[in-house]
């Protein structure tokens, strides 16, 4: 009895090791097909949300943005051709002043004492001409008593030697007379230079204007042995100004005279001022490598709110365009994005062997097509997909470009970007 209980006992165990067997199977059965779950689920492409926009109909204004410093139209600086030093100041900043006003005058002093010196020369010179004459005369009348002489005695008197003698002498008459003649012209315009210096020295208004600079004092010394020092900057209408701006390179092209215009200064942030371009220069200036044409712009200041030198900041209407077809350039710039180096890769495990590799995404694009020039490609939807669609731009304004040709047309649903991303 005791062995057949034993036996019995050693028979129940082993009923008892064969379930904890199957019970094993069954767990690493389950944990498996979890992995494999898991594994597809994980392999499983995301789906790609696409933010996208309609194209629209409506007006593309298209300008051009340069900086720039207002001028007057007809600036003048008045100089001074003398030395001297500056004995009074007759205008001030802002001063309105008319043609002919006095502005400035030197210490006159010496030069005066020159011309009153080069006038009495000259009356000195006047008076040898007078004596040069009488001499000439003097000698013609000898000579002519000489001959008269000879004529009555036969020839025998006066001797040869006194008839050359009187010759040479009315000969030598006859060229002090020049001389002194010559030496009352040099003296003539010695004497008028010294007037017109002394006329200089004093400083008068060439236009009607106002006073815009002021650079001497009572009292200074002005030199103007190379060049005429600039006594005062004058301006001869504020309320008709200039805008001078630098047009890029890039966009010169587009410029023309006539086109409109208006512009902003710091002085008044809260206004626009109106422009009309009235000159387009070919000659170009390179400042740190960038190539600018300048560009002047006819500015009415009745108001006189806007002065000479602000800083101005012009925006240029190249053209005007209504009712034509527009999309935002966010749907230029899109372009689907390339597969990761993850997705493209191939792990080549004994797992991706066996596992069933998943679909392609739904939103892989087609083939791309090339860009040149005005031509270029955006995308649409389609059943799910990314779908290129050529187009022809046209102008742009920076923000909107017209859709100028292709299978585009209003309400046309366009992709600007990927909006998000989400795991099934």
């Amino acid at each position: 009895m005791q062995t057949q209980k034993d036996i019995t006992k050693v028979l129940e165990i082993g009923d008892h090791s064969g379930k904890s067997r199957w019970l094993w199977w069954l767990l690493a059965a389950m944990i498996l097909l979890f992995v494999l779950v898991g594994v597809l689920w994980m392999g499983q492409p995301a789906p790609v949300l696409y933010q996208t926009e309609k194209a629209r109909r409506g007006d593309l204004v298209v300008t051009v943005s340069a900086t720039g410093t207002l001028s007057p139209v007809n600036e003048v600086q008045v100089g001074i051709e003398v030395s001297g030093t500056i004995e009074k100041v007759f205008a001030d900043y802002n001063d309105q002043v008319k043609v002919g006003q006095v502005l400035a005058k030197l210490d006159t002093r010496r030069l005066e004492a020159q011309t009153q010196q080069s006038e009495s020369a000259l009356e000195v010179v006047k008076a040898k001409v007078l004596q040069a004459e009488a001499t000439l005369q003097e000698t013609q009348l000898k000579l002519d008593r000489y001959n008269q002489t000879r004529q009555l005695s036969g020839g025998k008197v006066p001797a040869s030697v006194e008839m050359d003698t009187a010759r040479a002498n009315l000969t030598r008459a006859k060229a002090d007379l020049a001389s002194a003649k010559a030496s009352v012209l040099q003296s003539e315009n010695t004497y008028k230079d010294n007037r017109i210096q002394l006329n200089k020295a004093v400083v008068h208004s060439p236009i009607n204007g106002v006073v815009l600079e002021r650079s001497i004092e009572p009292g200074q010394t002005v030199a103007s042995s190379f060049e005429s020092p600039v006594l005062f900057k004058l301006a001869e209408d504020l309320t008709k100004m200039a805008l001078q701006v630098d047009v890029d390179e890039a966009d010169i092209g587009s410029i023309r005279e006539g086109q409109e215009a208006t512009f902003t200064v710091d002085a008044y942030p809260d206004r626009t001022f109106p422009a009309l371009i009235t000159q387009v220069r070919y000659g170009s200036e390179t400042v740190d490598g960038v190539v600018t044409y300048k560009t002047v712009l006819a500015v009415d200041n009745t108001s006189l709110s806007l002065r000479p030198g602000m800083t101005a900041t012009a925006t240029i209407t190249v053209s005007k365009k209504a009712d034509v077809l527009l999309v935002s350039n966010a749907v230029l710039r899109f372009f689907p994005p390339q597969a990761s180096a993850a997705e493209k890769k191939s792990s080549g495990g004994l797992l991706s062997a066996l596992l069933p590799h998943p679909p392609a995404s739904a939103s892989k694009p087609e083939a791309v097509l090339n860009t040149t020039g005005n031509q270029q490609q955006v995308w649409t939807i389609s059943q799910g997909n990314l779908k290129p669609v050529p187009i022809s731009k046209g102008a742009t304004d920076g923000a909107f470009t017209e859709i100028a040709g292709g299978a585009v047309d209003t309400g046309t649903e366009l992709v600007t970007g990927i909006l998000e991303t989400s795991h099934q």
